[in-house]
């Protein structure tokens, strides 16, 4: 009932999406199946995360490590909540950038978007976000014929930055992080 209470949105906050990680299939089948009997719109997993706990679990930015298990999580959220689109986020790689290996990979799982911060995890945000690898991914996308939406993240700075960022990257679209600390206002 806890939970439930910051659960609540209202129809004008549509759409809403749920992100989720783990390392589990099983899990990963049956917080999506939560997710579209609560009403949301869409499930996205989170495999770009960082944070110490979460990879130690095998999960956020630790599944970059395990292409298999990725995948896998890909089809448990499809299987858990069949009529919501599924999407993910992620990283150009984990210690090294693996773009070229670690993205068709993921696009053979067919998400219907996929929002890639232009660091490794090793990166943080200690240097600049690589648009250009967003720009590679788009060509990737394209060259194989995959239907996936590409969304670019990192320095943003703000909606024109935004809409420069997607219109020189063939980006789909571009997700606002830390651009909004401080300025609530901003979207």
């Amino acid at each position: 009932a806890k939970l439930m209470r910051d659960l609540v949105f209202d129809e004008s906050e549509r759409p809403i999406v749920a992100q989720f990680f783990t390392s589990t299939p099983e899990y990963m089948e049956k917080a999506a199946a939560l997710a579209a009997e609560l009403g949301f719109d869409g499930i996205d997993i989170n495999m770009g995360c960082p944070d110490k706990s979460v990879e130690k679990q095998g999960a956020g930015a630790k599944l970059i490590l395990s292409p298999e298990r990725a995948v896998a999580l890909i089809a448990a959220a499809k299987r858990g909540a069949p009529n919501l689109p599924v999407s993910v986020k992620t990283r150009l790689g984990y210690n090294k950038d693996i773009l070229e290996e670690w993205l068709p990979k993921l696009l053979a799982a067919e998400p219907a978007a996929l929002t890639l911060h232009a660091r490794t995890r090793k990166d943080m945000s200690k240097v600049p976000a690589r648009w250009e690898r967003v720009k590679r991914a788009v060509e990737i996308r394209d060259e194989l014929g995959s239907k996936t939406l590409i969304l670019g993240n990192g320095d943003a700075l703000d909606l024109e930055d935004a809409k420069k960022k997607a219109a020189e990257t063939g980006a789909d679209g571009v997700m606002l992080g830390r651009a909004i600390f401080g300025r609530p206002w901003l979207f």
